[in-house]
């Protein structure tokens, strides 16, 4: 069963022409619901998915070297660019606040919040920084046709690497940052801030160019290794779809931990969702940020400050602030609780609709960190004697939530559900 190609039919495509880049015929089961595809020759501009699911299986850029390449070396540039040029100005009376990133950086790590301030710099600055990097060192050496070393660790780390990518949410979150602090002194917007959005769309076209099946293939023909190995007695690695004998514990392709399911998927999700749910409770319960002035010293919970941000006229931060720091997470771990139940006894609902159920729970998860964005250029945008606001010990463990139902996410084997249904399914039924 073949998944499904779109062919450019656009003489200039053809002109770009790369034999090399071809994924020849061959099959791959696909890593959400386990089905096995046979799928066909590959050029530039193609791309497969599981005819079951739907999920992409492999894709081909046009320009599968220079499109990634150009990317990565604009990302990085504006980057050093945005992390350079001025951020926002802040001005209330006998106050004025020039604010750069790195200056944001340095007045968390130098605080008491040091652990806001290393996931400031590891989601917005590091993360980044070392993925167009490691990017730009691969795609060149796979242009040149050439096998430095650390070119294998180098693709492990770009595929992993791309789902912390968060400059985007970052973005979002000034936006929500600034329509509160407006209200209360005036704030200018630097080049850099301009320039956030333009590094946000850069680098999720970046991962998008990055299709680990096509990269991994084109790291064994560089290194004249055999591409694919036949199906028959073998189990297919989950990250890279290459074929592996039983005897390897590790993929030989990936480095990739393989078994026919994933190993201890479901004790891993829930123990991640279990601390999740237990840090949840302080996360709404204590103060999330502080706020004080020479006249009064304001507490906040994540709730409170909600319902002040909508009886104060902020309806619309209240909204987007209740929908990621309180629907989101809460719907989260509601949806991975009836996950877990559904691939460990009884599918509650059709399979596909927990496939769509999945897929949307982890891709939803990272926005919640808007609140924690929020409250960090809270922090930087009143850090004087007359207007201060510091991060309460919520911030932390609501942090630590967002982080761990990401990775209850990133541990569960969808492929579960669907062997479940299957074995649930009457005999008679194909």
């Amino acid at each position: 069963m073949s998944g499904r190609t779109y062919r450019p039919a656009t003489a200039k495509r053809q002109r770009f022409y790369l034999p090399n880049a071809t994924l020849p015929a061959h099959q791959a089961d696909c890593p959400v619901c386990g089905l096995r595809v046979a799928l066909p020759t590959l050029y530039q501009g193609q791309e497969a998915s599981c005819p079951r699911c739907h999920h992409p299986l492999a894709r081909i850029e046009s320009r599968p070297y220079m499109m990634t390449l150009a990317c990565a070396l604009a990302s990085l540039i504006v980057l050093l660019l945005v992390y350079s040029l001025p951020f926002v100005t802040i001005a209330m009376p006998g106050v004025y606040s020039p604010l750069r990133l790195p200056e944001m950086l340095f007045t968390l790590l130098g605080g008491d919040w040091g652990f806001l301030g290393g996931v400031l710099f590891v989601f917005t600055f590091g993360v980044p920084l070392l993925f167009v990097l490691l990017c730009l060192y691969l795609y060149f050496s796979l242009w040149q046709g050439k096998t430095p070393p650390g070119m294998l660790w180098a693709a492990r780390l770009i595929t992993r690497l791309r789902h912390a990518l968060m400059v985007d949410v970052f973005f979002i979150s000034v936006m929500v940052a600034y329509i509160k602090i407006v209200t209360v002194a005036q704030v200018d917007f630097g080049a850099a801030f301009w320039l956030l959005p333009v590094l946000a769309l850069l680098l999720l076209r970046t991962s998008l160019a990055v299709s680990e099946h096509w990269v991994y293939r084109q790291i064994r023909r560089t290194r004249r290794l055999k591409a694919f190995q036949a199906a028959e007695n073998t189990v297919c690695c989950t990250r890279c779809l290459h074929f592996r004998p039983l005897s390897e514990g590790f993929c030989g392709v990936c480095g990739t931990e393989l078994g026919y399911r994933r190993p201890g998927s479901l004790s891993l999700s829930a123990a991640f969702l279990l601390a999740a749910a237990i840090l949840y409770l302080p996360a709404n319960l204590l103060p999330i940020m502080i706020s004080s002035n020479p006249l009064k010293t304001e507490i906040s919970t994540i709730m409170s400050g909600i319902i002040f941000m909508w009886n104060d006229g902020d309806k619309l931060i209240a909204v987007i602030i209740f929908s990621a720091s309180i629907a989101v997470p809460t719907l989260k771990i509601l949806s991975m609780l009836v996950l877990l139940y559904c691939a460990r006894f009884k599918p509650l609902m059709p399979v596909w609709a927990m496939s769509l159920q999945y897929r949307i729970t982890e891709a939803v998860g990272r926005w919640s960190m808007i609140d924690v964005f929020v409250i960090i250029m809270m922090m930087s945008a009143f850090h004087t004697p007359i207007a201060h606001v510091s991060p309460g010990p919520a911030s932390v463990y609501f942090c630590l939530v967002v982080i761990l139902t990401m990775c209850s996410a990133y541990f569960f084997d969808p492929r579960l559900l669907w062997d479940h249904a299957a074995a649930e399914r009457p005999s008679s039924e194909p």
